[in-house]
């Protein structure tokens, strides 16, 4: 019943939006973008770039434990939510994007892939898509293109998948990357963005949620991308380490800290890594480690010698007024 519903909202939601684009001028999201299940993790993503402002805002959507879709082309963003919606009711990925193309009046002018969490793929690339515009399924992915500089794009990127390794962030990095080698979209390069989600759901999105970054407008878009995968990872381990400082697992919190620096420099993130590590040196005694530490957040930015006299009210470091005055000092020499 629950299906059925939901593809009675689809098409009652198609044929509202073809009305819509008969009054307004189409514009086509030219777009480039791969959906993929890493076999080993059961990590599910979906990632793109397009000439096109904030095109992660409509193309990217993925949940946890359930499946990711990339829609595109003369773009219906509701493919995203019902094909999710499909699969998390139990269809496959071809089962559910077979029953949106079939209520979709303007499927011709569509371009729409879907992974489930099973690793099924599927993709549907209109007749009336611009060309140069196609498709690639292979084992657990599916890459497709639109208005591309030459129909080598998509293979491009089906092999540069193929052939690296790495995390799924990393393969998904390496097919735009490739695709944007190979000539990319035909009128240049506007916005990209990279969305992955854990294999189980915990009914948490904010932890299931294990890439979720944008690059709305610039000028290399992919450069910028990775830019910032590598910015999540350093604060994927800060957090870490922050947990393990909760948990009172100083060992493991100092190398959790240490891996995040090891990401980025020290004006990368700003000081951020450099200080918290020295913090937590200075909390177990280990005053000498972290002066070091604390100076080159120094460096960065002079306000971190401002927020040390903050911390022990907040248990971070101990109540001892000769301890933060020496800190201060020292970051300051």
């Amino acid at each position: 019943m629950r299906v059925s519903l939901l593809l009675a909202t689809a098409a009652a939601v198609f044929p509202a939006t073809a009305v819509a684009q008969r009054i307004s001028p189409r514009r086509p999201v030219a777009t480039y973008s791969i959906v993929a299940r890493d076999s080993v993790t059961g990590e599910i993503g979906v990632a793109v770039q397009s000439h096109w402002f904030s095109v992660g805002s409509i193309v990217t959507w993925a949940e946890a434990g359930v499946g990711a879709v990339a829609t595109q082309s003369f773009v219906e963003p509701s493919y995203g939510p019902l094909g999710l919606e499909l699969m998390r009711l139990g269809r496959s990925a071809p089962q559910a994007l077979a029953a949106l193309v079939s209520t979709d009046t303007d499927e011709a002018v569509r371009q729409v892939a879907m992974v489930d969490a099973s690793g099924q793929v599927a993709a549907h690339t209109g007749s009336r898509a611009i060309q140069a515009a196609g498709q690639h399924t292979g084992s657990q992915y599916s890459v497709q293109a639109n208005l591309m500089e030459n129909a080598s794009v998509w293979g491009a990127m089906a092999q540069a998948y193929e052939d690296s390794e790495g995390d799924l962030a990393e393969r998904l990095l390496a097919a735009l990357e490739a695709a944007q080698a190979e000539g990319g979209d035909i009128r240049g390069r506007q916005s990209a963005a990279i969305l992955i989600v854990s294999p189980e759901n915990t009914g948490r999105p904010w932890v299931d949620r294990l890439f979720d970054l944008r690059v709305e407008d610039h000028a290399t878009p992919v450069v910028e991308l990775r830019r910032l995968v590598t910015l999540q990872r350093a604060y994927r381990k800060l957090n870490e380490g922050d947990e393990w400082v909760t948990q009172g697992d100083i060992p493991k919190a100092m190398e959790a800290y240490q891996a995040a620096m090891a990401f980025v420099s020290d004006a990368d993130i700003n000081g951020e890594a450099a200080f918290w590590v020295g913090v937590t040196l200075a909390s177990i005694d280990r005053v000498e480690e972290a002066i070091p530490y604390l100076r080159r957040a120094y460096a960065q930015d002079a306000n971190w010698a401002k927020l040390i006299p903050r911390l022990p009210a907040s248990g971070l470091l101990p109540a001892d007024d000769a301890l933060v005055s020496r800190l201060v000092s020292s970051m300051q020499e």
